[in-house]
């Protein structure tokens, strides 16, 4: 397993690489503002992990915490460390760190055709090589289709929603809708 430590942010260089990584990584449709990334983990509702090899910043997770389940809400590693075992071996740390709480992720849906299909699957095979199973809720969130995987956990889909509320009110449970709900809209528009 490659040597991979993961340390808070401290100083602003690190909290820049993470900024720029995310942006990288994540399409503006799923990117809130970094801004309440940086919020949230100074409220201690979350945690910003840089994620580094051998002493170097090589990627960064975001969580958001609840008393029995934690979100990784966003996980990314440098394109220059990626197939070296970088992420695996900072998610099974994660995994650690966090102990007897589930752990979920969300991905992109890979059940609807649409751009980077074969990217939305790696991804998911990637999780699941690391022990995360599929949580069969689908949902759309402000406009992306999800699905869930998760570790440890076990969550239906209004267990997600109150998720959202908790952590970040009851605006945004309402930006949360079941796939099946949002389908039957549709054909009920028609």
């Amino acid at each position: 397993m490659p040597d991979v430590m993961l340390t808070t942010p401290n100083n602003l260089l690190q909290w820049m690489r993470v900024y720029c990584l995310y942006h990288e990584a994540f399409p503006a449709a799923e990117r809130k503002p970094f801004g309440i990334i940086v919020r949230m983990h100074r409220e201690g509702r979350s945690d910003v992990w840089c994620v580094e090899k051998s002493g170097r910043f090589s990627g960064f997770a975001s969580t958001i915490n609840g008393d029995k389940l934690i979100l990784l809400d966003y996980f990314a590693v440098e394109r220059n460390c990626r197939g070296k075992g970088i992420g695996s071996a900072a998610l099974a740390q994660l995994q650690r760190v966090y102990g007897d709480k589930g752990l979920f992720v969300e991905i992109e849906s890979t059940r609807e055709a649409g751009p980077d299909q074969t990217r939305r699957e790696k991804r998911k095979r990637f999780y699941q090589a690391c022990g995360m199973e599929e949580l069969h809720v689908e949902a759309d969130v402000f406009g992306v289709k999800m699905e869930l995987l998760g570790s440890r956990c076990v969550l239906d889909f209004e267990g997600y929603r109150v998720f959202y509320r908790d952590h970040y009110g009851a605006w945004a449970a309402k930006n949360i809708r079941s796939v099946q709900s949002r389908k039957k809209d549709e054909n009920n528009r028609i």
